[in-house]
């Protein structure tokens, strides 16, 4: 019954983890003072590489047909969730980690807004007001910077951009739920990612990591194949409006370590802006889990 939420509990910790290390590589910071910053496509390329790989290896050994059986659905899965991905990294390098994490995890509203066209799922009146709570929290994380740190809202509009990308790809990991493994709806990300990247490597240049920037490396590459299976088996166990909204909580954890290790202060205004996004899918999630048991 609740297999779906623990799924979506563990990707979006593990999930943190990997922003966490982004966030390492994106500028200064005092838990590696020496670290180079590294462009967003980069990022992306190391990721993808190491994520790639390993879904090839599972696949091989399981004997899993390579590309798969909806191809189509999968494509769609890789391209749009590498464009939310690449997106999301830069707002990252761009906003405090409290705000870009909350700003993508908009990816629920508009999962569930596409999941009445693609999966016919219901959505009642009332919950469009619950999505323009989550959607007005973003302009008032606009309205006043951080203590003396001025968010830009171009940034929080690309957040947004990022979110809606990334609402797609939820879908097309649901079209595929009864055609494919999810590790090869997973390896569909990665085996787009991995060559545009590479091109853009070549022809941008290319930094090569050093010392303990491997191992912040290859800690971003292996959770985010942790995390992109237990999410795709949470899309897979249970419908869009249960487990999307859960992703939230990946705000707090985003919150905690922007504060502890970033030296992150969000102002009153933003953590307000903050706090309406998710009381917007809250709201959302307790309408659903009512409404369910009503029927029961």
């Amino acid at each position: 019954m609740y297999k779906g939420v623990l799924y979506l509990l563990a990707a979006t910790f593990t999930f943190s983890l990997v922003n966490f290390g982004v966030k390492i590589l994106s500028g200064p910071n005092w838990i590696l003072p020496d670290a180079q910053v590294y462009p967003v496509h980069e990022m992306v390329f190391f990721r993808s590489v190491i994520t790639l790989s390993i879904c090839i290896a599972v696949i091989k050994m399981k004997g899993i047909p390579f590309f798969g059986h909806n191809k189509l659905w999968l494509i769609i899965r890789g391209t749009t969730g590498a464009t939310g991905l690449f997106l999301f990294f830069m707002t990252i390098q761009n906003l405090p980690l409290a705000v870009a994490t909350t700003v993508q995890y908009l990816s629920p509203v508009f999962t569930i807004i596409m999941a009445i066209f693609l999966l016919k799922e219901k959505v009642k009146p009332i919950q469009w007001l619950f999505f323009a709570i989550s959607l007005a929290g973003v302009f008032v994380i606009g309205y006043e910077p951080a203590e003396g740190e001025e968010i830009k809202f171009g940034w929080l509009i690309l957040g947004v951009i990022s979110a809606f990308f990334s609402g797609i790809a939820y879908n097309a990991i649901m079209k595929c739920r009864n055609t494919d493994a999810p590790i090869t709806v997973v390896m569909y990300f990665p085996l787009i990612a991995a060559p545009v990247t590479l091109i853009w490597c070549l022809l941008g240049g290319f930094i090569i990591p050093q010392g303990g920037e491997w191992i912040v490396i290859l800690c971003i590459g292996v959770l985010t194949q942790i995390a992109q299976v237990c999410m795709t088996r949470a899309f897979n166990a249970d419908s869009a409006s249960t487990v999307a909204p859960l992703k939230y909580i990946g705000a707090i954890y985003a919150s905690l370590m922007g504060f502890f290790f970033f030296d992150e202060t969000l102002g009153m205004i933003a953590g307000l802006g903050i706090s309406l996004i998710i009381l917007g899918v809250l709201l959302n999630t307790w309408f659903k889990k009512r409404k369910s048991v009503t029927v029961l």
